[in-house]
């Protein structure tokens, strides 16, 4: 496997190294010992996987705060996404500040995202699916949600949004946290 920093830190894109033969081939996706030697987290207590129909569809941004604060690490096992993170750390020289990658089941990347930072995509074809490592179980009172069109952080969504959830049109923007 391969790390790759961001300009955000702590969160890395993680690329997988393939080996083919004549039947398809194998991947390693996550590895402790790995993982450990970057610094990077090894518990996980829970795995997430979404579909999603629509070409155009935003889930997020989404995170769960403090005192159990999710570590992230979400690959797309099925179409192509915009994934994106916006850093919600009020100390953060980055605060407010968004990054976008490009996760497909073609290029096999994943994206390390640490706690504090709010977490959508976008996605880029029909039929999306995504599988996530969450360091944390899901409490509802620690969920927390940003808008994903909010003019203050200025996210360049490629495509129109669409399909947002309810809960999703109704979240607060980044002036409004607490």
């Amino acid at each position: 496997m391969k790390f790759h920093p961001t300009a955000f830190e702590g969160v890395l894109t993680v690329e997988p190294e393939p080996r083919h033969d004549d039947r398809g081939f194998l991947a390693r996706t996550y590895c402790e010992h790995a993982f450990d030697a970057h610094g990077l987290n090894t518990r996980w207590a829970q795995q997430n996987h979404t579909s999603t129909r629509q070409k155009g569809s935003v889930r997020g941004m989404h995170w769960q705060a403090e005192p159990l604060p999710e570590i992230k690490l979400v690959r797309c096992l099925v179409g192509r996404v915009l994934d994106v993170i916006v850093d919600v750390r009020p100390s953060s020289p980055t605060f407010g500040k968004w990054h976008a990658e490009e996760l497909s089941a073609e290029n096999m990347r994943a994206l390390y995202i640490p706690a504090g930072f709010a977490h959508g995509f976008q996605c880029l074809e029909e039929h999306c699916e995504l599988f996530y490592l969450m360091s944390e179980f899901y409490k509802p009172e620690g969920a927390r949600g940003l808008r994903c069109d909010d003019p203050q952080i200025g996210i360049a969504w490629p495509l129109p949004v669409i399909n947002l959830s309810p809960r999703d049109a109704e979240l607060p923007g980044l002036d409004e946290l607490s």
